[in-house]
């Protein structure tokens, strides 16, 4: 492959399986970008890839992949619990790797996996896709730029309504990477602390609502930092959802609906990568309310584009010219930390201090 005259050498990628998150989330991204390759992907029985890929090759196990040594990065996006296993054994296979949100189901396992790659030089990347949402990157903006002043407070919604169970077992019947603080909760947790860093501790509230549920499925977590309280919450028992971002500052508010169209434009096969991708429509736009030079300013705040693959292409820069991970293995610990935190403060019903 050839661009402006210099040869690249597209990353040779498999992705260990083929459900939503293979189909809707890596696959495309990595089939169209122009460094990578998407050179394999695991069904065990089924060959549903080769109707969308019919160049990409299909493997039947996990093993296969791993044993093969023209693969060069792997996705481990097979349920959570898994993850440690597979990805641990990958970068033994010296390759490098995207794992799946949640990053593994302890911060012990998170934290051997980020040393592991430390030690064999090798890529680890947590897939935090949420940072590239249209909303988030927007309500980040805010916050950056300083429009409503420093942040008093801050709350981040992720709610749906799904009363039904997964039919998915592995969603639904207890284990150690079940449950919606496993699930939604590393988006939020993660967003969380992009923009306003490791929080000194956590106090959580974690339920199961929905009927015949053996898992949870209903949470509220509270960071607290020096002055700044950030509530996270997410439940499947909300049909009628609240703005998703409430941002209150020194000098004012922002409110934002989630609103990305990403994941609904890659379920509809919608191919990435296209001028107006990830461009929401003009009445999501979020709303400011604050005050500039003695100026009280109230006004529709125009939405930021999302791009997901943004996250592939620093995958590419972290591989091929070294550059830091966008999701560092370190994030994706981080988070595991604040899981585990949040799972005390629900079990001893207090406030849990976090060890930096």
């Amino acid at each position: 492959m050839k661009d402006n005259n210099y040869t690249i050498l597209p990353i040779k990628t498999a992705i260990l399986s083929f459900g939503m998150s293979g189909k809707v989330f890596h696959a495309p991204f990595i089939h169209h970008h122009k460094c990578f390759e998407l050179s394999g992907i695991v069904e065990r029985t089924k060959n549903v890839s080769a109707e969308i890929y019919p160049n990409t090759k299909i493997y039947r196990s996990i093993d296969a992949v791993l044993n093969d040594d023209s693969i060069d990065l792997v996705v481990v996006n097979t349920p959570t619990y898994t993850h440690f296993d597979f990805a641990k054994r990958a970068l033994e296979k010296g390759k490098h790797i995207v794992v799946e949100k949640a990053f593994t189901t302890t911060a012990a396992e998170a934290k051997i996996l980020t040393e592991l790659a430390k030690e064999k030089g090798l890529v680890l990347s947590v897939y935090q896709n949420r940072r590239w949402d249209s909303d988030f990157s927007t309500v980040k903006q805010i916050v950056d730029t300083q429009k409503i002043g420093s942040i008093i407070s801050a709350e981040f919604h992720f709610d749906r309504y799904k009363e039904a169970l997964s039919i998915k077992s592995h969603k639904e019947t207890p284990n150690a990477g079940a449950g919606l603080l496993l699930d939604l909760g590393p988006h939020l947790i993660d967003q969380a602390v992009y923009l306003f860093g490791m929080p000194q501790a956590v106090m959580a509230d974690i339920r199961t609502v929905r009927p015949n549920s053996l898992v949870d499925d209903d949470f509220t977590i509270v960071l607290y930092y020096e002055q700044l309280r950030v509530t996270l919450k997410s439940s499947l028992m909300v049909r009628e959802p609240i703005p998703s971002y409430i941002i209150h500052g020194s000098k004012g508010s922002f409110i934002k609906t989630r609103a990305d169209i990403q994941e609904s434009a890659l379920i509809n096969s919608v191919i990435p990568y296209t001028p107006n991708w990830g461009q929401e429509p003009n009445e999501e736009m979020g709303y400011l309310h604050t005050q500039l030079n003695e100026e009280i300013i109230k006004e529709k705040i125009p939405t930021l584009q999302g791009n997901y693959g943004a996250f592939y292409d620093g995958i590419y820069e972290s591989i091929i010219n070294k550059k830091p991970c966008l999701v560092s293995g370190i994030d994706g610990w981080n988070v595991m930390k604040i899981i585990e935190a949040a799972q005390f403060s629900n079990n001893l019903k207090k406030v849990i201090t976090i060890n930096a």
